[in-house]
């Protein structure tokens, strides 16, 4: 059996001053201004810079396309809503520096919704919170509060939203068993697939833009196969390497914007098989065929 997770009483939701000590043993070891900041900087020009809130000490910014059209639809790619899952947050800045310009298409870019959880390679937020949990709920976390305003504010309809996301090992060695710990139940141990998938909306699943999708990463990196039970983390396969979620009901950052094409992507860059360049590359790829096909379709 797996060892108590260190903070909490087994069997208890955590009260306030388990969270107090959670927090305090979450130390900065990275650097949301060096990585994401001064990056954002230096695509000024094709790009507007947009600060759109605060958590913390840590502005949110967003790049806009500098020659935004409000005839033209808008892309969204986000990244960093889990601040830990590293190749979301680089790929978004790569895509940016990459795309800009793109024809037809107002481009929206947030590469890091959750700076303090980056520099701490943490799910959560301070508050042991999961933004990825709270979009346009009752009591939004202010990652995703944040956000959703940036969202709701554009005057340009969203055509297609892709969230950048990875699954880790650390996620069945820290991140479940904290998740158990904080709301009082027992953890069961999962499996993590070995490879690239997507989470579609299960709403509005869109099976052949998400095969659009992975046809293009399958060039980059490795699609994960469904486990024996023809489960992804533990979901029904809906199509090969894709799982569906109910967006709005789960609060998923890829929900926000009611766009009629949206997806969640996934690298696994803990796999003997990829490198963590690799992952990043299939983040844009990902990106890049996700508004292809868009527009394309739109």
């Amino acid at each position: 059996m797996a060892a108590p997770y260190p903070i909490g009483t087994p069997g208890r939701p955590w009260t306030a001053d388990d969270v107090v000590q959670w927090r305090s043993v979450q130390k900065p070891v990275r650097s949301y201004t060096d990585d994401v900041l001064s990056v954002v900087e230096e695509l000024r020009g094709p790009y507007e810079v947009i600060r759109y809130g605060r958590v913390g000490d840590h502005p949110l910014v967003a790049l806009r396309s500098r020659d935004w059209r409000i005839d033209l639809p808008c892309a969204l790619v986000t990244g960093g809503v889990h601040g830990y899952e590293t190749s979301g947050v680089l790929g978004a800045l790569r895509f940016a520096g990459e795309c800009a310009g793109t024809p037809g298409v107002n481009l929206l870019v947030a590469p890091c919704v959750s700076p303090w959880a980056y520099e701490r390679v943490q799910r959560w937020n301070a508050d042991a919170v999961d933004p990825n949990r709270s979009f346009r709920t009752t009591r939004p976390a202010p990652e995703a509060a944040a956000l959703t305003a940036l969202v709701d504010g554009l005057d340009a309809r969203v055509l297609v939203h892709v969230d950048l996301h990875e699954t880790t090992d650390s996620d069945e060695q820290e991140f479940r068993p904290a998740l158990a710990a904080r709301d009082g139940v027992e953890f069961v141990p999962g499996h993590i697939p070995d490879g690239f998938y997507l989470v579609a909306d299960a709403a509005n699943p869109q099976l052949e833009f998400q095969q659009a999708v992975l046809d293009a990463v399958a060039d980059v990196t490795h699609i994960a196969p469904a486990d024996a039970a023809g489960k992804i983390i533990g979901s029904p396969v809906v199509a090969p390497g894709v799982i569906a979620y109910a967006f709005s009901q789960l609060g998923l950052c890829a929900g926000v914007t009611g766009a009629p094409f949206t997806t969640t992507t996934e690298v696994y860059p803990d796999s003997p098989r990829t490198s963590p360049q690799e992952c990043t590359r299939a983040q844009v790829t990902a990106a890049r065929a996700a508004i292809g096909f868009a527009l394309a379709h739109a």
